[in-house]
């Protein structure tokens, strides 16, 4: 007995042959996904598509109190953000220097705030309340528990 696989583009419903290129496409937000990020397989073609339609955009964290802890995140088209700045715009902002990366300060982490590994705490929480379950479970007699 053997397996045989069938790639179909998510966008076209197209069957794709052995000989097609397979390309990848992860949508990481969306208003309809609830679940988290979704893969969907493409062609090329789809691809070409989603470059064309592709916008400049800002995205922003917003950390206040109105948040609860948690940083909201905005996505504005790059025109709306460079609109707000009435001082400088945006394009003079300094960048980070070439050290940001050993200070903590890449990858959006925010200076002041160092980020020494493990997950970020709202991500870290929903992480933990998932396990709840597993570790009740496995708090049965004869069942090794989990992380010791």
């Amino acid at each position: 007995m053997g397996k045989k696989t069938i790639h179909v583009s998510d966008f076209t419903g197209q069957v794709l042959s052995a000989d097609d290129e397979v390309v990848k496409v992860v949508v990481l937000e969306h208003p309809d996904l609830v679940a988290g990020p979704v893969q969907l397989d493409a062609t090329p073609v789809d691809v070409e598509s989603i470059d064309d339609a592709a916008l400049d955009v800002a995205v922003v964290e917003i950390h206040d109190r109105h948040g609860h802890g948690e940083p909201r995140r905005v996505v504005l088209t790059a025109s709306e953000f460079d609109a707000m700045a009435t001082d400088v715009p945006m394009a003079q902002l300094p960048a980070p220097g070439p050290d940001a990366a050993r200070r903590g300060h890449a990858a959006g982490a925010l200076p002041g705030r160092r980020r020494r590994g493990g997950a970020p705490p709202g991500p870290a929480r929903r992480g933990r309340a998932a396990l709840d379950p597993v570790r009740h479970r496995r708090l049965r007699p004869g069942v090794r528990p989990l992380f010791g």
